[in-house]
């Protein structure tokens, strides 16, 4: 199944819904950063709630960056999303890998670890970015989604986020939702979307059995007016350049590149988000200390 993310409305509009299928997404992803199974679950997950969160923005210039590290192997996970729903992330340890929890499944909670925040930074282009801040709630990042929205946004969430990882460490299924209870909306229609989402199968089980993301969404929704909005085409897309590259590298000041330039060698720097390398020569160094010395 290709992917694809919806944005949905049930009920009469009282419950908003972004669900999606992201094997592709997810599987690109993991072999960008040659990870092991229990990275390749955290961090997929991590990349779906991307994709969800951005797809939730309204300006195509808008993004949304999320953060969580608990202290746990896994060594923290960034992600940055876009409206267009493309998404870009790293994780400190890509080679992370956990015996399974007591449920036989990826120990993504165990990587991640609970000592540490959740971090959601959305940047609309404004002056100031939006920054909210939520301890982990389990480390297992749908649970810890879900928590930011209801403490730090006041709105009831439900967030699923899947990955299934084959024996050959390629993705087998990924995808998730987040479900959210509109202002208004009859208390009792979260216990019945809470039910029925413990009464069917797994969102990697649907997805493995070759559901399309809108056959999933009416088993759940099942007599409750679903309809679907419009969807996105999720993909992992890495923005960085040689130009940015530079300006960060003018960032770290005079006297730190004047000492890379004495070294004379070669600067290497890989893109921590695609694995893309740049080169520096020793005179494009020059060249960048005179432009410092230029904007003084």
């Amino acid at each position: 199944m290709s992917d694809s993310i919806v944005r949905a409305t049930a009920h009469n509009g009282d419950i908003r819904i972004i669900a999606g299928i992201t094997t592709e997404m997810v599987n690109e992803a993991t072999k960008i950063h040659n990870c092991a199974a229990t990275a390749s679950a955290a961090l997929g997950r991590m990349l779906i709630a991307g994709c969800l969160m951005g797809a939730m923005l309204k300006s195509e210039n808008d993004s949304v960056t999320i953060k969580i590290d608990g202290g746990g192997k896994a060594k923290g996970i960034t992600v940055t999303s876009h409206a267009d729903a493309s998404v870009k992330g790293y994780i400190g340890n890509p080679l992370v890998d956990l015996l399974p929890n007591d449920k036989g499944k990826l120990d993504v909670g165990g990587a991640i670890g609970k000592n540490g925040n959740l971090l959601v930074i959305r940047d609309l282009g404004l002056k100031k970015p939006y920054v909210g801040q939520v301890p982990i709630y389990t480390g297992e990042v749908g649970d810890d989604i879900a928590y930011y929205y209801t403490v730090s946004e006041q709105t009831p969430s439900a967030v699923g986020l899947g990955v299934l990882v084959d024996k050959d460490l390629s993705i087998k299924a990924a995808g998730g939702f987040i479900i959210q209870m509109m202002p208004g909306a009859d208390e009792m229609l979260a216990d019945i979307v809470t039910y029925r989402l413990q009464e069917i199968p797994s969102i990697t089980s649907l997805i493995s059995d070759g559901k399309s993301i809108q056959e999933i969404l009416e088993l759940l929704f099942d007599d409750m007016d679903l309809k679907i909005h419009d969807s996105l085409i999720p993909k992992y897309r890495c923005d960085c350049s040689r130009d940015k590259v530079e300006k960060a590298l003018i960032s770290i000041g005079k006297e730190e590149l004047s000492n890379i330039y004495r070294e004379g060698k070669n600067e290497e720097i890989t893109c921590q988000f695609c694995g893309k390398k740049y080169i520096f020569t020793n005179e494009d160094i020059a060249i960048l200390i005179d432009h410092v010395n230029k904007s003084k």
